[in-house]
C-alpha cells in the first residue's frame, strides 16, 4: 500500500472534512487494482466502536469489497498481553484507597469533608493511571520540591509516599492504563524485531495520552506502518509550528498535540502528508480559524496575514451565530434548528460539553416527539433503578418520614412484581390518611392503625409496608459488603412487591446495568471495610454517578447529540456548537487536589491545559463542517456570561477586518442567527386571552352555607370567596405531607401546656409557677414536637414569658376562678336557620357570678379596632356565653373577654365589650348573615384582606393576579 521511506508516514485530513469517510476514500483509491484480499489485509486501528461502525457502514454503502480488520485499540493490544497480569479492578483499587483516605481525614479533618471520600480516591486513582500511561515514576513526585508551595500540597505529596505500593505492585496487579501501557511497550518491542509486512493504519487519535502516543510512534516507524490525523492545520505557517514547544505556553493550542507527536517522530509539519485528496466543506474559514486560533501574541499575526483571507464573506456564509438572552431560549432555538434537520432529512448534530444545555434540548425537542440519539446517555444514578436503588440506601440513614416512605412507594419500579395497580390505588389512600393525621414519622403502629381506620387499604399490603420501611436504620460502622447485602436484598424486596423474584429492578437496559455495577461492588465489597450508613450512600450513589446508561436504538438516526470524543471523527451535514461560553466549552480544569500546575510539569504528567487544548481541536474541527452555527447564552441562571475564548477570538478577528467585510460578514452571522431567535419569540408567544374578573358568586339559596364557626367570621368579612369555596363547593386545601414546626403547631402546643397548667393548678389548688410550666413544656414538646431544634426554641420561649403567665395568672385569679377549658357553644339565628359554633379557651366566672372570656394567642393579638371591624371572635362569643350558647353553662352577663399574648413582647388585649354592647354585636351579626343568606350579596375574592401580600388558600381558584383589589368584583347568580 505504501511506498518505502526512510521517514515515519503521518498523514492529515483537514478540519471539517467527514474523517471516516476521508479516510475510507483513501483506502479504496490506494487499494483500486490490487487483489481482493489485500484489503483484508490492512489492520486499521480506531479508539471508538462508534467510529468504527461508522467506516464499517461507509464501506457497506460503496462498491462491493472486503472489509479491512477494523480493530479498537483495547483490542489490539490483547494479543501481546495475554500472558500478562490481569488488570486490577478500578473498583477494588478504589476501595483500598478509601481506606488509606479514611485514615487520613481522621488525622487531617481540614483537608476535606468526609462525603468527598469516594470522589477523592477515584481522583487519586485516576491520577496513578495517569502516571502509568505517561511513565511517570512515584519518586518523581516524591522528588518534588514544595519548599515555596502551601502546606497542602506537602502533605499531598506525604500521602503519596503511603499510597505509593499501588504504583510499585503495577507489575503484579496493573490497572487499566498501566497494563495498556505494559502491552503497548512489549508491542513496540516486537515490531523492532519482526515487524508486521501488511498496512497497519492508526487513524482519528491526537495523541493526548502517553500510551496512545507510544503507540502511534510504534506505528508510524513501522514498514507499511501510517498514522492519519483528524483536523490537520495545513494552513498554519513554519514558523507558529515552530513557536509552540513549550508545553506551559503553547499547550492549549488545537495543534500541540500534533506538535508534540512531530517531535516524537522527528519530522516537521512538511512532512505530514495529505491522506487523500479532499476539498473541506470551506477552505477560506479553515484559513479564518486558523488565523483566529493562532498561540498568544496574535495580534501582530493578524494584522499581517488578516488581509490575506479576502473577502469574508465566503467563510461566513454558513455559520449562525446564536446569541441567546437565556439558556432556555438558547436551547429552544436549537431544538427548532434540529427538528427542521430532521424534516429536511439532514444530519444534524449538536456538540456540547454542557450535559445541561444537552437535556434542555432534548426536553424541548419532545414538543415534536423527536429522541434524539444522545451519545452520552443518561448517568446510572439518574436512571430508575439508579434513583430507586438509592432512595432504599437512605432508609438505613436515618428516621423514616412520610416524604421519604410516600417516595419510595410512588417509584414505578417499586412493587412491580406484581398487582401494581392496586399498590399505587393503597398508596393514594395512605398518602391522604397521612396528610390528614398530620404524621411526620411514620411507625409499624401508626401504619396498622390506618389499616384499621380505612376498610379501602389492604392489611397484608400494610404489613408489607411497615416490614419493608419502618426501622430499618443500622448505624455505627458496618462491614460494606455487609451493608451492600442488607441494601441489595431490601431493595429487590421492595421492587418484587407482595411477590417473590425482583420485580423489574433489573430489567431494561438499566437495570442490566446496575445488576453489572452491583456484582462489580459486591465481588470487592470486601475491600473496603467497616463504612457508615451515611458514607455508604454517599460511596454507592458516587459509583453509579460514574456509570453511563445508554439505548442505542431509541434516537432519531439523524438528530445526533455529541460528546466531545465522538464529534472528532464524525460528520454531519449541519453542526451545532452549543454552550460556547467560558467555564462550558472550554471546561474550567476540575480541581486536583493532590498535585497543582506547577508540580504537574515537573513530574512531566499532563497539564490542566491538555485538556483546553483538546476542546480547542475540537471547535476547530467542528466549525469546518458545511453549515455550523455557533450558539451561547448571554446569561446564566446567576450573571452575565463570558464567550468563549474562541469565540471572542473569531469575532475580534472578522470585526478588525473591515476592508475585507468582516464587520458586515458578523452582522450578516448575527443577523441569520436573530431569525431564529424571533421564530422562537413568536413560538412562544401565546394568544392573549381576556383575564378573569374578580369572582362573587352568588349560590343557590339552598347551597348557602347554613353553619360557620367563630373563627370563621372573620374569614367570611375578609375573604368571603374561601367561604364559598370550603363550605359550597365543599373544597379543602391538601394537608401537607410533612409536618413542620409552624405557627399553628406552636399555637396548639402553648394552648395544651397552659390547659394541662390551669387544671391542674385549679384541682389540686396550687400555684402556677414558672418550675411547673417548664416541667409541662418539656413533657408535651416531647410528645409533640419530633424536631430537636423547634422544641429547643419554643422551649427556650416558653422560658422567656413563663414569668409574664406567672404574673398575668395571679391577677387573672384575683378577678375569677376557671370553670371550663375548650369550652364548646352553638347558637341559631331561627329566622335565617343558620348555626354559630364556637370553642373557648378558657372560661372563668367572678364572685358575682359574671364570666369573664379567655383566648390565647402566641402571635400578635388583634387591636380592638380589628375586633371591632374584623376578627370578632370574642365579641361573638361573648355574645354566645350571654345567650346560654355554651354547653352546660349557664347564661350570665360576659364582664370581660380577653386574647392573653404569648408572642415575642407578650401582652394581653381586651375586647372592646364597652364599646361595643353585646346586643349591637349580635345584631350587626344577623344582619352580616342575612346579606349572604337572604339578600343574595355575592361571596367576593379577597373582599377586605389585612394585606395585599397576605394569601388566601383559594386564590388560584379564583384566579387572583389576573384581577387585584382595584377590579370591581362581578356578581355571578348560581344554579
Amino acid at each position: 500500500m505504501f511506498e518505502p521511506t526512510e521517514k515515519p508516514r503521518v498523514y492529515g485530513v483537514p478540519p471539517g472534512a467527514d474523517f471516516p469517510k476521508v479516510l475510507v476514500d483513501g483506502l479504496r483509491s490506494r487499494m483500486a487494482g490490487e487483489a481482493p484480499d489485500k484489503m483484508a489485509r490492512v489492520e486499521v486501528i480506531v479508539n471508538t466502536a462508534r467510529m468504527a461502525r461508522r467506516i464499517s457502514s461507509l464501506f457497506d454503502d460503496g462498491a462491493t469489497t472486503l472489509l479491512p480488520r477494523l480493530r479498537l485499540l483495547g483490542d489490539f493490544s490483547r494479543d501481546v498481553s495475554a500472558d500478562l497480569p490481569p488488570a486490577a479492578s478500578p473498583l477494588r483499587q478504589r476501595f483500598e484507597l478509601i481506606q488509606l483516605i479514611t485514615r487520613l481525614l481522621e488525622r487531617e479533618p481540614d483537608l476535606a469533608s468526609r462525603a468527598s471520600i469516594y470522589d477523592l480516591a477515584d481522583s487519586l486513582a485516576g491520577l496513578f493511571d495517569e502516571m502509568s500511561g505517561e511513565g511517570v515514576a512515584v519518586d518523581a513526585i516524591e522528588a518534588l520540591d514544595v519548599s515555596d508551595q502551601s502546606g497542602h500540597w506537602a502533605r499531598a505529596q506525604h500521602f503519596f509516599a503511603i499510597a505509593r505500593h499501588f504504583l510499585e505492585n503495577v507489575d503484579s496487579a496493573p490497572g487499566t492504563e498501566a497494563r495498556q501501557r505494559m502491552a503497548i511497550e512489549r508491542l513496540a518491542t516486537k515490531w523492532e524485531t519482526s515487524p508486521p509486512h501488511h498496512p497497519v493504519i492508526l487513524a482519528g487519535s491526537t495523541g493526548s495520552r502517553g500510551t496512545m502516543m507510544l503507540l502511534m510512534q510504534a506505528v508510524a516507524k513501522l514498514p507499511q506502518g501510517a498514522i492519519v490525523l483528524p483536523g490537520f492545520d495545513t494552513d498554519m505557517p513554519t514558523s507558529v509550528w515552530t513557536q509552540m514547544a513549550d508545553a506551559m505556553e503553547a499547550e492549549d493550542h488545537p495543534q500541540y498535540r500534533f506538535r508534540k507527536l512531530m517531535d516524537n517522530l522527528s519530522i516537521g509539519a512538511q512532512d505530514v502528508a495529505e491522506w487523500h485528496p479532499c476539498t473541506p466543506p470551506s477552505a477560506v474559514r479553515n484559513r479564518l480559524v486558523s488565523l483566529a486560533m493562532r498561540p498568544a501574541p496574535v495580534t501582530d499575526q493578524w494584522l499581517s496575514e488578516g488581509p490575506s483571507l479576502g473577502p469574508l464573506s465566503e467563510a461566513s456564509q454558513d455559520i449562525t451565530l446564536i446569541e441567546a438572552t437565556t439558556q432556555r431560549e438558547e436551547a429552544l432555538v436549537i431544538a427548532a434548528r434540529m427538528r427542521k434537520a430532521a424534516q429536511d432529512g439532514q444530519t444534524c448534530a449538536l456538540i456540547s460539553p454542557d450535559r445541561m444545555l444537552t437535556r434542555q434540548v432534548t426536553a424541548a425537542l419532545d414538543r415534536w416527539r423527536i429522541v434524539p440519539d444522545d451519545s452520552a446517555g443518561q448517568p446510572l444514578q439518574l436512571s430508575p433503578p439508579g434513583r430507586f436503588l438509592r432512595h432504599v440506601s437512605t432508609l438505613f440513614q436515618r428516621k423514616l418520614t412520610s416524604e421519604a416512605l410516600l417516595t419510595q412507594l410512588k417509584h414505578p419500579l417499586t412493587h412491580s412484581g406484581s398487582d401494581r395497580g392496586s399498590h399505587l390505588l393503597w398508596t393514594r389512600e395512605l398518602e391522604l390518611w397521612i396528610r390528614r393525621k398530620a404524621v411526620t414519622y411514620p411507625d409499624a403502629n401508626t401504619l396498622r392503625m390506618c389499616a384499621v381506620t380505612l376498610d379501602s387499604v389492604d392489611d397484608s399490603w400494610i404489613e408489607w409496608v411497615a416490614d419493608c420501611f419502618c426501622d430499618k436504620e443500622l448505624h455505627g460502622e458496618i462491614e460494606l459488603s455487609d451493608r451492600l447485602e442488607e441494601h441489595i436484598t431490601l431493595g429487590e424486596r421492595i421492587a418484587a412487591g407482595q411477590s417473590d423474584g425482583s420485580g423489574g429492578l433489573w430489567q431494561e437496559a438499566a437495570g442490566r446495568k446496575a445488576r453489572k455495577v452491583v456484582d462489580d461492588l459486591q465481588t470487592h465489597a470486601s475491600v473496603a471495610g467497616p463504612i457508615t450508613a451515611q458514607d455508604y450512600g454517599d460511596l454507592f450513589g458516587a459509583v453509579l454517578a460514574h456509570e453511563e446508561v445508554r439505548d442505542r436504538d431509541e434516537g432519531h438516526p439523524h438528530i445526533l447529540i455529541w460528546g466531545t470524543l465522538e464529534a472528532r471523527v464524525q460528520g454531519a451535514d449541519l453542526v451545532i456548537l452549543g454552550g460556547l461560553n467560558e467555564g462550558s466549552w472550554p471546561e474550567a480544569p476540575s480541581p486536583d487536589p493532590w498535585l497543582n500546575r506547577k508540580m504537574r510539569h515537573d513530574a512531566g504528567l499532563l497539564l490542566p491545559e491538555r485538556r483546553i487544548g483538546l476542546s480547542a481541536h475540537d471547535f476547530q474541527q467542528a466549525v469546518g463542517a458545511p453549515e455550523v452555527w455557533i450558539t451561547r447564552a448571554i446569561r446564566s441562571d446567576e450573571a452575565e456570561t463570558v464567550p468563549s475564548r474562541w469565540v471572542n477570538r473569531l469575532l475580534n478577528l472578522m470585526g478588525g477586518l473591515p476592508e475585507q467585510g468582516g464587520a458586515d460578514a458578523l452582522q450578516e452571522m448575527r443577523a441569520r442567527g436573530q431569525e431564529w431567535i424571533d421564530r422562537i419569540h413568536t413560538l412562544e408567544t401565546f394568544r392573549e386571552e381576556t383575564p378573569a374578573a374578580r369572582p362573587s358568586p352568588i349560590p343557590p339559596q339552598a347551597a348557602r352555607p347554613r353553619q360557620l364557626s367563630v373563627t370563621e367570621i372573620k374569614r367570611l368579612i375578609r375573604d368571603p370567596y374561601a367561604i364559598y369555596a370550603k363550605h359550597v363547593l365543599r373544597l379543602r386545601p391538601l394537608d401537607p405531607l410533612m409536618r413542620t414546626p409552624d405557627a399553628l403547631l406552636r399555637g396548639i402546643i402553648v394552648h395544651e401546656i397552659l390547659e394541662q397548667l390551669i387544671k391542674e393548678s385549679v384541682e389540686q389548688g396550687i400555684a402556677v409557677t414558672r418550675q411547673r410550666i417548664l416541667e409541662i413544656s418539656e413533657t408535651v414538646l416531647a410528645q409533640n414536637v419530633p424536631w430537636p431544634t423547634a422544641r429547643a426554641l419554643w422551649k427556650a420561649r416558653l422560658e422567656r414569658i413563663s414569668d409574664h403567665i406567672v404574673a398575668g395568672e395571679a391577677q387573672r385569679r384575683m378577678r375569677a376562678t376557671p370553670v371550663a377549658f375548650e369550652a364548646r357553644a352553638k347558637d341559631r339565628i331561627e329566622v335565617l336557620d343558620f348555626t354559630l359554633t364556637g370553642t373557648a379557651d378558657r372560661l372563668d366566672r367572678t364572685p358575682e357570678g359574671d364570666l369573664i372570656l379567655y383566648d390565647y394567642k402566641t402571635g400578635s393579638p388583634p387591636s380592638q379596632d380589628e375586633q371591632t371591624h374584623f376578627d370578632k371572635q370574642l365579641l361573638l362569643e361573648a355574645a354566645m356565653a350571654e345567650r346560654g350558647g355554651f354547653r352546660d353553662i349557664d347564661p350570665a352577663k360576659v364582664a370581660d373577654a380577653v386574647y392573653i399574648g404569648l408572642g415575642p413582647k407578650p401582652k394581653d388585649q381586651p375586647a372592646p365589650l364597652s364599646e361595643k354592647p353585646i346586643e349591637d354585636v349580635w345584631e350587626d351579626f344577623t344582619r352580616l348573615i342575612a346579606a349572604y343568606l337572604s339578600d343574595g350579596k355575592g361571596f367576593t375574592s379577597r373582599r377586605a384582606m389585612r394585606s395585599e401580600a397576605d394569601d388566601g388558600d383559594y386564590d388560584q381558584l379564583a384566579r387572583f393576579g389576573e384581577w387585584d383589589a382595584t377590579d370591581d368584583p362581578e356578581p355571578e347568580a348560581l344554579t
